[in-house]
């Protein structure tokens, strides 16, 4: 079991060792990783650092997905177990932001590269009673010595990407060593459950308990897209189309289409949002060569310029999701090119239509729920722009697929519920009395400490 372990931080070192090019260019070029590179080694950061005794629930979520879809999960381990504190790690930058604006920054902190030397540190400073991995990420090292610190593994809302799948299977003899370690999973789809199954998890731990992406409230509405709106009515702009996670190679597909629908509309708006913020340039870059009249968000001013018939740029963060409010129809990038698709729940939450492109193999079993219902269109590039056409000039069939994606969120709902049923019990097993509800009255429950009798 030792070389095993050995064998593998060996390769993680090696391939850390070849990447470190790339990540040095993203250091210098972008800014990216570093203020975290020290965290990620191991240096754990002082807000971090375990205060007093109260028993520690470590959520990973890797990005900005993720982060939402634990974020009710969250709230309600924190609403449920006063005694305990939750804390959140992410792998990304646009992750943290976006956790530390809705954890507190106090609470959030960027996940160690999986080395004994870089884990074991957060282990001592934090020492988990449960580590709550969302969606997928096995990390042999860090689940052995969580599991010697004590801590119980949960992964929830586990899924497994056709490319994860076939990588899995062949290290499954050694991946089913590690997935001995976690206490259970909960898997979005019975194909997650027979998945995780076949790569070696004890067939005993895995339960589809849904998707917990479906449970995360609606945003509510944001500064922005309240002077969007206030714009778009003085400016009588029609239609608005939000194209939303949007990856390399796809920008001039939706702005050829976009061209051609204003020939006919020339009044609307593409509210464009790159998935990636070390695009938004080149993004910008790639509107002024086409010559589309453009708005960025960084520089835009309410009023000082009339928004219709040309392409407003999102280059912002964590503003993207309630902006499909607005969305006469909607795209969900990352699915025109070969990228596996993005997750278009954002979308259908707002009861818009949504179009995607063929390539959604992430998201497959999501997109066919809702492209079965009559709530979704998959589309390719030659059929983009008759599709945008006939939704913007056809308000019955924009209303009937709204109303049909809001139904598809309703009837899978509950797995927030199922989750925190199946936490529930790992925390009373290991450590019942300390994260247990306080009684009313109890002063623990208002942050005091109980003293001894």
């Amino acid at each position: 079991m030792f070389a095993m372990y050995f064998l593998y931080s060996l390769a993680l070192i090696a391939w850390l060792a070849l990447a470190s090019p790339y990540w040095l260019y993203q250091m210098l070029r972008h800014g990216k990783y570093r203020s975290s590179l020290a965290a990620r080694l191991g240096r754990v950061p002082d807000h971090i650092k375990e205060r007093g005794t109260r028993p520690v629930i470590w959520i990973h979520a890797v990005s900005v997905g993720e982060v939402l879809a634990i974020a009710e999960l969250a709230q309600e381990l924190r609403r449920r177990y006063p005694r305990c504190r939750v804390v959140l790690s992410t792998t990304t930058d646009t992750g943290q932001e976006l956790a530390k604006k809705r954890f507190g920054a106090e609470n959030v902190f960027y996940f160690p590269l999986d080395l004994a030397f870089a884990v074991r540190p957060y282990m001592q400073a934090l020492r988990p009673v449960l580590v709550v991995i969302a969606e997928t990420e096995f990390w042999p090292t860090f689940f052995r010595l969580a599991g010697e610190s004590g801590a119980r593994i949960a992964i929830v809302n586990a899924r497994i990407s056709d490319r994860s799948f076939s990588g899995y299977r062949r290290v499954r003899h050694w991946l089913k060593r590690v997935l001995e370690g976690v206490s259970i999973f909960l898997t979005q789809t019975e194909e997650d459950r027979r998945r995780l199954l076949e790569i070696g998890a004890p067939e005993e731990r895995v339960t589809v308990a849904g998707n917990l992406k479906f449970d995360a409230p609606a945003p509510g509405p944001s500064e922005l897209l309240e002077r969007l709106r206030r714009e778009f009515a003085r400016a009588d702009t029609f239609p608005v189309l939000v194209c939303g996670s949007t990856v390399e190679g796809e920008e001039s597909l939706l702005l050829r289409a976009f061209e051609i629908l204003l020939c006919g509309h020339p009044r609307a708006v593409m509210v464009l949002a790159p998935r990636h913020p070390e695009r938004f340039d080149r993004v910008a870059g790639l509107l002024r060569e086409i010559g589309l009249r453009s708005w960025r968000r960084s520089e835009w001013k309410e009023s000082e310029h009339r928004v219709a018939g040309g392409v407003f740029l999102l280059d912002s963060i964590g503003e993207l999701a309630p902006l499909y409010a607005v969305a006469t129809v909607a795209f969900i990038g990352g699915s025109l090119a070969p990228r596996g698709g993005h997750n278009i729940l954002e979308a259908a939450r707002c009861g818009v239509p949504v179009l995607v492109g063929p390539h959604t193999e992430n998201f497959r079993e999501m997109v066919n729920l809702f492209r079965d219902a009559g709530a979704l269109r998959v589309v390719g590039t030659a059929e983009l722009p008759l599709a945008l056409t006939e939704l913007v000039e056809n308000a019955a069939a924009r209303q009937e697929m709204g109303r049909r994606a809001l139904q598809v969120m309703n009837t899978q709902s509950g797995a927030t519920e199922r989750t925190l049923t199946a936490l529930a019990r790992l925390l009373d097993a290991v450590a019942p009395e300390s994260v247990r509800e306080p009684a009313v009255g109890d002063p623990a429950a208002l942050g005091g400490v109980r003293k001894p009798s």
